[in-house]
């Protein structure tokens, strides 16, 4: 028998990140997006209430969940707000997950305890100025200096890189050369301040505002051997199983913003008058949100489905994809339909589907474009590469 009832514990943590959302973050994210600016105490607000710690086990100070409940978290957040929901899902996707999967026994000891109760925040390092969605094409390199790794190059586009909070970047580097012929990639723990890693200044983005974004760059940087996180050569591979598991990461987000537009649309059609009647009365009006919700209950479904089979243990590859794209192109739909519905408010930023607007976008590139999704699910279909 299929069930996609929350368990008691599933339904208390929805219920508590929802009342944080709507009565924490709701009220004042408006300011801190117009300023560009980064929402200290509501990540610190999340650290206090174990957010971060969400999948981490107990032994390592989190909260001894599953990753499902971080996807519930994530969606709540994002029916508010998408900056501070992708600092949450960066920082334990790309932050605390490469670590809790492929880390070493000290490097878990040293930085998950502080990373689960959101004292640190950590990042990930893949992309470059040059690469996109090529991440294979890795300039960046690390030489092996007796027990010194020297880092040279550069990332783009780096999430939680460059705050008060952030502890490392984790950063994939061409470390040789493969018996193939092809580049040897690993991963390498950079902590924040160590000489000659630069973090440029912040981006001026299309949206996610109130979320930290940095260009970073490496000349001559030098961090323990110890510092590689994971088998040599195994950091591409094992980035790949990061991103597979951050897109379901990402469609619970996503989720989220498409639901938040259904809520905004529905107060605002039981407010709004035009021609003498409130224009939820307009059956036009009607159908665009009936087609909304539409959107986001199938894309839920399919970020449910995702997150399901993973935490079971099966394969989860293609359901991941799909919900990725299902659920990024929900929310870039019921974005478009609610600002539409909102007429010129809705072009307005301190509206929340203003700003829906505007952050959706991201979700149809970050963690892999649409067009990747297609491709992942062909090969999962068994197409030719």
């Amino acid at each position: 028998m299929v069930d996609h009832r929350l368990s008691e514990e599933h339904e208390a943590l929805r219920q508590s990140v929802q009342d944080f959302a709507r009565k924490d973050v709701a009220p004042v994210i408006a300011d801190y997006y117009e300023r560009e600016e980064f929402a200290y105490p509501l990540v610190r607000k999340m650290g206090e209430m174990g957010l971060f710690g969400l999948p981490v086990p107990e032994e390592h100070g989190g909260m001894g969940g599953d990753y499902f409940a971080l996807c519930l978290a994530l969606e709540e957040l994002g029916r508010v707000d998408q900056s501070v929901a992708i600092t949450l899902e960066a920082g334990v996707s790309l932050g605390i997950m490469p670590l809790l999967r492929f880390g070493s026994d000290e490097q878990k000891r040293t930085w998950l305890p502080k990373l689960a109760t959101g004292e640190v925040l950590g990042a990930f390092g893949l992309t470059e100025p040059d690469g996109g969605s090529d991440a294979g094409a890795t300039r960046t390199t690390a030489v092996l200096d007796g027990d010194e790794w020297v880092i040279n190059g550069a990332k783009a586009f780096i999430t939680n890189s460059g705050t008060d909070m952030t502890g490392f970047v984790t950063v994939t580097a061409v470390t040789g050369e493969r018996p193939d012929g092809r580049k040897e990639i690993s991963a390498i723990l950079v902590p924040s301040g160590t000489p000659g890693f630069t973090v440029a200044k912040k981006y001026s983005k299309v949206g996610w505002n109130s979320s930290d974004t940095h260009a970073l760059s490496f000349d001559d940087c030098r961090v323990p051997a110890a510092n590689l996180v994971g088998e040599r050569g195994r950091g591409y591979a094992q980035f790949l199983a990061t991103l597979t598991e951050g897109r379901v990461a990402i469609a619970a987000l996503g989720v989220g913003t498409a639901q938040g537009c259904v809520d905004e649309c529905l107060r605002y059609l039981g407010e709004r008058e035009a021609f003498g009647h409130k224009i939820g009365e307009y059956q036009a009006m009607q159908f665009k949100v009936a087609q909304m919700e539409l959107r986001a209950h199938t894309a839920r479904l399919a970020y449910y489905d995702a997150a399901s089979r993973m935490v079971r243990g099966e394969p989860y590859k293609k359901q991941a994809a799909i919900a990725k794209l299902a659920s990024s192109n929900a929310a870039m739909d019921n974005a478009r339909d609610a600002t539409q519905i909102f007429g010129g408010y809705g072009f307005m930023n301190e509206t929340p589907v203003g700003r829906f607007y505007r952050d959706s976008k991201i979700l149809e590139i970050g963690e892999g474009t649409s067009e990747v999704q297609l491709m992942l699910i062909a090969r999962e279909l068994g197409l030719p590469a």
